[in-house]
C-alpha cells in the first residue's frame, strides 16, 4: 500500500503520514522544506517497518505537479494538503502572495486530483483525500482568497463525487474540513484564532479513520460540525458579517 502525502513537512500533511504510517502505508512525502522531510521520513523509517520515499518541491509551479505524477505511480491514498492562506483587506494584501497561494491551494488540488483520479479508475480502487476547510463553506471578509480558494475544494469534490456515484466507480473521494488546527498556519497568514484550535494529530487520526469508513464529508469537532450547519442554515449576508468580526477579532490580538 503507498500514499501521497503533499504539504508533509508540519501540521495535519505530518501527522496524517503518521497515522498513515503506524497502519503500514508505503509513504511519498512532498514538501518544499527539505530538512522537515528528511525528519519525518527517519521517524517513520525507525518506528515503522516502511518504505519512505521524499519530494523536494515547489507545488505552486504547475510542472512541478505533473512531474510528481511522472515520477509516483501505484498510488493507494493521495492526501492534497499543501496550503496556506493570509489575512488583510483585499486591496491591501500581497498580490504575489495570493497568486501563489491560488496555486498551492488549488491549481496542485487539481492538477494530482485529476491526474491520480484518472489513474484510479483505470484500476478499479484507490482514495482521494482533499484537505478543505469549514473555511469552505462559507465567504470569508478579511481572508477572502483563502476562503475562496477552500470553496473550490469543496464545490469540484462535490461534482466530481456526483460523477463517480453515476458512474458507479470504487474510486473514493473525501474532503477533511477541519476549524482551526493547532498548526504554524496562523504565522504564515498573519493571523491569531480566537476559536478553539483543534491538536493536528486528532484530527489526522479522525480523518484517516472517516476515510476508511468511506465518508464524504469529515468535519472534525463537534463545534465545527455546528459552524457547517451554520453556514448551510443562514444567509451568506448573515455569515460574512459574523465572519468579518472573527477574522477582525484575530488581526488584532
Amino acid at each position: 500500500m503507498k500514499a501521497l502525502i503533499t504539504g508533509a513537512s508540519s501540521g495535519i500533511g505530518r501527522d496524517l503520514a503518521r497515522v498513515l504510517a503506524s497502519k503500514g502505508y508505503h509513504l511519498v512525502l512532498v514538501a518544499r522544506k527539505e530538512e522537515e522531510l528528511k525528519k519525518i521520513a527517519q521517524e517513520l523509517q525507525d518506528e515503522n517497518a516502511i518504505k519512505v520515499e521524499i519530494i523536494v518541491t515547489d507545488l505552486s509551479q504547475i510542472e512541478n505537479c505533473k512531474e510528481i505524477h511522472k515520477k509516483v505511480k501505484n498510488v493507494d491514498i493521495l492526501v492534497n494538503n499543501a496550503g496556506f492562506g493570509d489575512c488583510g483587506n483585499f486591496s491591501k494584501t500581497s498580490l504575489e502572495k495570493e497568486i501563489n497561494m491560488i496555486n498551492t491551494n488549488i491549481i496542485a488540488y487539481h492538477i494530482l486530483m485529476k491526474l491520480y483520479l484518472m489513474d484510479m479508475k483505470e484500476c478499479g480502487y484507490g482514495k482521494i483525500l482533499n484537505v478543505a476547510s469549514i473555511a469552505g463553506f462559507m465567504p470569508g471578509p478579511l481572508m477572502a482568497t483563502y476562503y475562496a480558494t477552500k470553496a473550490y475544494i469543496v464545490r469540484i469534490a462535490e461534482g466530481i463525487r456526483e460523477e463517480l456515484k453515476k458512474e458507479k466507480s470504487k474510486v473514493q473521494l473525501s474532503i477533511l474540513c477541519p476549524g482551526p488546527v493547532k498548526t504554524n498556519f496562523d504565522k504564515v497568514a498573519n493571523v491569531k484564532f480566537h476559536m478553539r484550535e483543534a491538536n493536528s494529530m486528532a484530527v489526522a487520526k479522525y480523518a484517516i479513520k472517516k476515510l476508511e469508513q468511506g465518508k464524504f464529508y469529515i468535519v472534525p469537532g463537534m463545534d465545527v460540525k455546528l459552524v457547517k450547519l451554520g453556514a448551510k442554515l443562514f444567509p451568506s449576508s448573515w455569515t460574512s458579517k459574523i465572519t468579518y468580526k472573527i477574522q477582525k477579532r484575530k488581526m488584532e490580538r
